[in-house]
């Protein structure tokens, strides 16, 4: 019995042990200078103008739910690393941003969800394979992917949506466990996270409604026990109902102030009805709230409606079709800016090759062997078929649901789905029970992995300077351009597509 205890404690400091070290490895490559460079770069302005209409108290709607916004608002109030909180307040766009202005608080926030998104998926893989050790290589699909560190350390909601994602997903995956080891306290206490949690996450970006197939799949695993369906479907939905009303109060609340430098002399396409509100100044009463809700949400149908479809051949065009993505292209050059006569930085928006060719691999390699386990008669039987076939099936439904937008959309859109291959390759990994003749043990795994993950880690060191904002010289940028489909291109170099051909 004793010895039993050992076991258990000695596998317990193993996990932290390895959780701690992808906490302290994601830290250097998510969290470290996050204010660097102290510039502006893509939707940046936009949100930093949302933040400070936050601070001042000013009224204003936009094309996305307000808690992303609202963290880049705390970050700075936080902070305070600005003396004048209030410059953009009269325009939705920030331009003109002053000399010496911090940024650090704007991006505290979508860098510190960030960095904590990749122990949400170190647990996430430690569920399906049950291997510290592998859990933590794994890890490094993320820890070490050039596109998404770029971009979850500026100003921006993406972040914030793939952590309340991740940490849905997580719950998730406990929930709908069948061996009922959860006692009916920890299950009330996930329900109601997974319930909460998901507001967060629609309250950051429309596009996280993809989540709401969570829940009739953790009824589907809990039938036959109603006790446990109907105490998760009562708890799952009381908390999400509070949370999503929650974060949409706050927003109302806040906007007292009507600036008439704005759009439609500040009121944003409002009904009279909400006009008659904000006057009044009655946003905190219960009955404002239907009419204040109903508002916004039709202004990001009329906002959406504005923004103009995909043109490939416009020279400037930074969008990319949806079944681009999967290959990381295209890529986005976010800001440039010249280090010395022969040398340029940049902040790039490129994949790390390896990370997401594993990722798609995990999507090609899950179709196979659900389909080879339903038409040939396999030896070994899948260890996770209903997880399998549930990732399989986000990917695919979010992928189809995105392809039916017609505005205009860009390359970390696929984030989400990246996530969701990456927890494909981790389930491909951990089902592969031989490849011919080739037994896949426990260290083999870890040995692949191991391999893998040291070309995880060179990938990401080689597009580190297009990362970092590191001066990089034009024949060593072009050296990085591997593959035409991502029309990567130097400042003084002419962009070149295998797709069409941009007017000049």
């Amino acid at each position: 019995m004793t010895q039993k205890l050992s076991d258990k404690g000695q596998k317990k400091l193993h996990v932290w042990l390895y959780a701690s070290f992808v906490l302290v490895t994601s830290f250097f490559t998510y969290m470290y200078r996050f204010d660097f460079p102290p510039s502006p770069f893509w939707d940046e302005p936009y949100h930093i103008a949302s933040a400070q209409k936050y601070l001042n108290g000013v009224y204003f709607m936009e094309q996305h739910p307000p808690l992303g916004k609202l963290f880049i608002a705390f970050g700075e109030k936080i902070v305070h690393g600005n003396e004048k909180n209030d410059q953009f307040i009269t325009t939705d766009y920030a331009n003109n941003i002053p000399q010496g202005f911090n940024f650090a608080g704007y991006r505290l926030f979508p860098s510190l969800f960030a960095w904590l998104t990749a122990s949400v998926l170190f647990f996430i893989f430690l569920f399906i394979t049950k291997s510290s050790p592998l859990s933590a290589l794994l890890s490094f699909l993320y820890v070490f992917d050039n596109a998404q560190i770029v971009h979850s350390r500026g100003a921006m909601v993406d972040s914030t949506l793939t952590f309340f994602g991740m940490l849905c997903v997580l719950l998730f995956l406990h929930l709908q466990r069948k061996d009922r080891l959860l006692t009916i306290h920890a299950h009330c206490l996930f329900s109601i996270a997974l319930g909460m949690f998901f507001a967060f996450a629609v309250t950051t970006k429309v596009v996280a409604l993809i989540f709401i197939l969570l829940f009739p799949l953790v009824v589907v695993r809990l039938y036959p026990d109603w006790k446990r369906i109907l105490l998760f479907g009562i708890l799952s939905f009381t908390s999400f109902c509070i949370a999503y009303a929650s974060v949409w109060q706050i927003h109302f609340s806040s906007g007292t102030r009507i600036v008439t430098e704005l759009a439609d002399s500040g009121y944003y396409q409002a009904s009279e009805q909400y006009k008659s509100i904000l006057s009044n100044q009655t946003q905190d009463s219960l009955s404002s709230f239907p009419v204040m809700l109903r508002d916004h949400l039709k202004f990001v149908k009329h906002y959406n409606v504005g923004v103009p479809r995909l043109d490939l051949c416009k020279k400037d065009e930074n969008g990319s079709p949806s079944y681009f993505w999967p290959f990381g292209a295209r890529s986005i050059n976010f800001r440039w800016e010249q280090a010395n006569e022969n040398e340029y930085r940049y902040l790039y928006l490129q994949s790390n090759p390896v990370a997401w060719g594993l990722g798609f691999l995990g999507v090609v390699c899950s179709v196979i062997l659900l389909v080879g386990s339903v038409v040939f008669s396999i030896k070994e039987k899948l260890q996770q078929p209903f997880l399998l076939t549930t990732f399989l099936g986000f990917y695919f439904s979010y992928m189809f649901a995105i392809s039916r937008i017609t505005r205009v959309m860009y390359l970390y859109h696929y984030f989400l789905p990246l996530l969701f291959s990456f927890v494909l390759f981790a389930l491909v990994l951990a089902n592969i029970q031989r490849i011919g003749k080739f037994v896949m043990t426990d260290d083999r795994r870890i040995v692949t992995m191991t391999i893998l993950g040291l070309l995880i880690f060179g990938a990401f060191q080689f597009y580190r300077p297009l990362s970092y904002y590191e001066p990089i010289t034009d024949k060593a940028f072009n050296r990085r351009a591997i593959f035409q489909l991502w029309e990567l291109t130097c400042v003084r170099c002419n962009k070149l597509s295998w797709a069409v051909v941009p007017v000049k």
